[in-house]
């Protein structure tokens, strides 16, 4: 195989989840090549150890292709589950009385034990309970401080240790585990991008996870609990990135309600300038079939139509029999999309009013001017990602290249739309900063001779959040003599 990997210019970012089916070097080369921006580590499933080779082959191909990746540890969670039957399983019959209690001992058709408090603590009469991925559905009729009294409305077999949902009220449960705590601290000392939290719920659910963090990965907000749509936008603004989780959702939701609320919280996230990433199903019969539905491929089109930064692959890229095609798919669905003269037009339904700085007025002009003069690319000079932020937010019809003297910035923003991250040393002068926007330019395929490229930086140089530049630039053709990185 070629030691580099061509430019992606495609704007929608591609995350791939690893796991049994994609742990192997080869494997993971392959899905970056098939068109994998990001891969997530899904710290669910298995143990820490079986993590570190995972994000060292990552690390060596990023080392090997000269490409900044991102990577995503996918923290577990809270996981809240019945106990344990006496012979295993059970038939709940529709109408039929069940009760949840604290009671250890091994589980009947008439009651089984719930060892979560907090649910005891908040669960009220009216409230239901969604087994096994909502397939069983209780209704609570009464409580007590050890006991909650549920009539059947859904019924079905129900066996040892399944899950359960509590869609109608907030718990009283931080959304960081003992298991979260210990997996979070692995994540980062192996220097991962990215910790996605689960389990949130409320705006301060982030909080302990920013703390522990200090700052060495960006956080991003699974939004797969309904509580948590009702102070959606003070979720966003404390996170640095959220997820549409659709699978939870489908749980606690209606399934018809899902598609109006993904809409919704891309664009909130979009209105604050956070990358949204959509997940969950969107090629799930890929898991054993080589290609997808077609209404799988609306479902991805759906997502991509509307301005998502990332388009995420679960169990079809980790355990499937089809992860490469899976990716590739998912690569093909969105360049078809991406190159609809009417692209363009939809990303932009979103209504977005910039700020009142410089930093955002200037990274709307870049848009604007851009535009206008048909300018190939706008390239950022950047140090913390700030002003590459600022430009996806404005979803400009070119490719957006970052240059950054960070490499954490430069692999945090593998996950935001249209960036194509560049690690180099900083400029010290303008007239470096224009050589350079050229020489890269060219470099890397974004621009040929003869075009023009919009530049933004901050001057002075390494100062960030000082962006104060924009100014147009012609490249001549002759820009890589003397090239130096």
């Amino acid at each position: 195989m070629s030691k580099t990997i061509a430019p992606r210019l495609r704007k929608v970012r591609v995350l791939a989840t690893l796991g049994p089916a994609s742990s192997t070097a080869e494997m993971i080369e392959r899905l970056a090549r098939a068109g994998a921006d990001a891969f997530r580590v899904n710290m669910s499933h298995g143990d820490q150890a079986s993590k570190i080779p995972l994000i060292e082959t990552i690390r060596a191909l990023e080392k090997r292709t000269g490409r900044p990746t991102t990577i995503l540890a996918d923290l577990q969670g809270p996981k809240l589950r019945v106990g344990r039957f006496d012979g295993g399983k059970v038939q709940l019959v529709t109408g039929q009385r069940f009760t949840l209690d604290r009671d250890a001992t091994p589980g009947t058709v008439e009651r089984v034990e719930l060892p979560h408090r907090e649910i005891f603590e908040a669960i009220e009469p009216g409230a239901r309970l969604l087994l096994d991925d909502g397939k069983l559905v209780l209704r609570v009729l009464e409580h007590e401080a050890d006991r909650i009294e549920t009539q059947v409305e859904v019924g079905g077999p129900l066996s040892n240790n399944k899950g359960l949902n509590v869609p109608d009220v907030i718990l009283p449960m931080a959304a960081l585990t003992e298991k979260d705590v210990s997996d979070l601290h692995f994540a980062l000392d192996q220097g991962v991008d990215w910790i996605a939290l689960s389990f949130v719920q409320r705006p301060d659910d982030l909080a302990d996870a920013r703390r522990l963090i200090q700052g060495r990965a960006a956080l991003l907000a699974k939004i797969e609990k309904p509580a948590a749509l009702d102070r959606l936008e003070e979720i966003v603004e404390q996170c640095d990135g959220v997820m549409v989780a659709r699978g939870d959702l489908g749980v606690e939701l209606p399934p018809q309600s899902v598609p109006p609320l993904q809409k919704r919280i891309v664009e909130v996230a979009r209105r604050q300038g956070r990358p949204v990433v959509v997940a969950t199903q969107m090629l799930e019969s890929m898991i054993t079939a080589p290609t997808p539905t077609r209404a799988e491929v609306s479902d991805v089109a759906t997502a991509v139509y509307d301005g998502a930064d990332a388009i995420m692959l679960s169990a079809e890229s980790a355990a499937g029999a089809w992860p490469t095609e899976s990716v590739a798919m998912m690569n093909a669905i969105s360049e078809a999309v991406e190159a609809d003269p009417m692209h363009g037009e939809r990303v932009h339904f979103t209504i977005l009013r910039p700020d009142p700085t410089t930093a955002d007025a200037l990274a709307e002009a870049a848009k604007n001017i851009a535009n206008t003069v048909s300018a190939k690319a706008i390239i950022c000079f950047t140090v913390s990602g700030s002003t590459a932020r600022r430009v996806a937010r404005e979803r400009p019809g070119v490719p957006i290249l970052v240059l950054t003297p960070k490499m954490e910035t430069a692999r945090r923003l593998g996950l935001l739309w249209g960036t194509y991250a560049v690690h180099t040393r900083d400029v010290e002068s303008f007239e470096e900063m224009v050589a350079k926007a050229k020489r890269m330019a060219l470099r890397h395929q974004i621009a040929g001779a003869g075009d023009r490229v919009v530049v933004m930086a901050g001057v002075p140089f390494r100062t960030p959040g000082s962006t104060n530049v924009l100014h147009v630039v012609r490249i001549i053709g002759d820009e890589l003599k003397g090239y130096g990185h």
